[in-house]
């Protein structure tokens, strides 16, 4: 399986007592392929120094860095369909030019791809992830 994660759900899935924490696990496990692309790197980095626990954003970037289960996406065409937050456009591009069987995220302003005829790509909540993650 091959997932996009938005960093509002790595934020969460790396939280030791968090109820998301199986997200993480699965990942570490090499239960599915995180696709990423370098803007999502730079703010998965970002996000996670502003509101992570001091030291967990170098934790998590050098097990990115040594993982085989990071698939590293270039990006060749923007499609802009997220007009209410922009910058959240990288998300939905990686999963497309990635072929992502999920775009996981609780951001709503992701629900306005569920009316795309093309190009398509599921969005999964982090508690429908998790149902996901747990029936395999």
């Amino acid at each position: 399986m091959r997932i996009v994660l938005d960093s509002n759900i790595l934020l969460v899935a790396i939280g030791k007592r968090s109820r998301y924490k199986p997200i993480w696990t699965a990942f570490i496990s090499g239960r599915y392929d995180l696709i990423v692309s370098d803007e999502i790197i730079y703010e998965y980095e970002e996000i996670l120094q502003q509101r992570a626990s001091p030291g967990a954003a170098e934790i998590v970037m050098d097990i990115f860095i040594e993982s085989s289960k990071v698939v590293y996406q270039q990006i060749y065409y923007s499609w802009n369909a997220i007009k209410h937050d922009p910058d959240d456009n990288k998300f939905f591009d990686c999963a497309v030019a990635g072929n992502a069987d999920y775009l996981v995220t609780n951001d709503t302003h992701f629900n306005v791809l569920k009316q795309l005829d093309f190009p398509t790509i599921k969005i999964a909540t982090a508690d429908e992830f998790l149902d996901i993650i747990n029936k395999e």
